[in-house]
């Protein structure tokens, strides 16, 4: 329960929830195989819970393929931004879990994306009509494609999907509600391909003696996630990121400490 909420509150928040995953997982011991296994089925409980939320729209552009260009443009956009980070994850997923799945390499990656949120969100106060795409129907082609980069950094554990394709979107020229939003979709495509992928690989590790453990962190990731979605829509139309890039300072700052002091053994 504690891991499937962990999953739902972290992963459409820009403080990574792999990075959450991962410490959550080493403090409470739950380790190795059996917790790659358990982290599919929390995090498709997150994005069923997205799926839900935005059923309205997902249905609107399922239906209207056939002849709706805006539906039309939608999809292609989503397409086009999921591809970089299917690519490159392909080519690189194995490396990057054999070194960076750690929590210090996390501790350091969530300091780094704060500081990139706090310059983001500086720029925008600076400039704020650097802002020209206050729709999502109003991306084209090439700005899903500019947020498609921006998401493959998200391979690095601790950088966080949503708070790479959030920030990035702000920084080529979306507006926040706008970029939060496309974040969301685009969460959808990337992380049932991302759970498609880890199943095929580790499905010779599901036990039907989990399947109690799986419901039960299924269920409580997609509440918590359902409810962390809401809030967040609300939340970034009256405020910035800048409480999530402290806060991302503060979490990395006391994993290092703890490291340093010898209080948790992070290897």
């Amino acid at each position: 329960m504690i891991l499937g909420i962990v999953e739902g509150l972290t992963e459409f928040l820009p403080v990574s929830s792999t990075g959450h995953l991962i410490v959550a997982g080493s403090l409470l011991g739950y380790t190795g195989d059996r917790a790659k296994v358990f982290e599919i089925v929390i995090q498709a409980g997150a994005i069923l819970a997205v799926c839900w939320e935005f059923r309205a729209r997902l249905i609107s552009a399922i239906a209207g393929l056939g002849s709706d260009a805006v539906a039309q443009r939608f999809v292609v956009n989503l397409t086009v931004a999921f591809i970089p980070a299917a690519v490159l994850g392909l080519l690189f997923a194995k490396a990057i879990k054999r070194h960076l799945f750690a929590p210090l390499p996390v501790a350091l990656a969530f300091i780094v994306g704060a500081l990139v949120i706090l310059w983001v969100e500086r720029r925008m106060r600076v400039a704020p009509s650097s802002v020209r795409i206050d729709d999502v129907d109003d991306m084209r082609w090439t700005d899903a494609l500019k947020i498609g980069c921006a998401q493959a950094f998200a391979l690095i554990p601790g950088t966080s999907r949503s708070g790479a394709t959030i920030i990035g979107g702000m920084l080529f020229g979306l507006s926040r509600p706008v970029a939060t939003r496309f974040s969301f979709f685009l969460a959808i495509p990337t992380l049932l391909a991302a759970c498609a992928y880890d199943f095929l690989r580790n499905r010779a590790l599901f036990s039907a003696q989990d399947l109690q453990g799986f419901a039960i962190g299924f269920v409580a990731a997609f509440i918590s996630a359902f409810l962390c979605v809401r809030w967040l829509i609300r939340y970034v139309s009256r405020h910035d990121f800048t409480p999530f890039a402290w806060y991302r300072i503060a979490f990395g700052l006391l994993i290092l400490a703890t490291a340093w002091a010898g209080l948790v053994d992070w290897t």
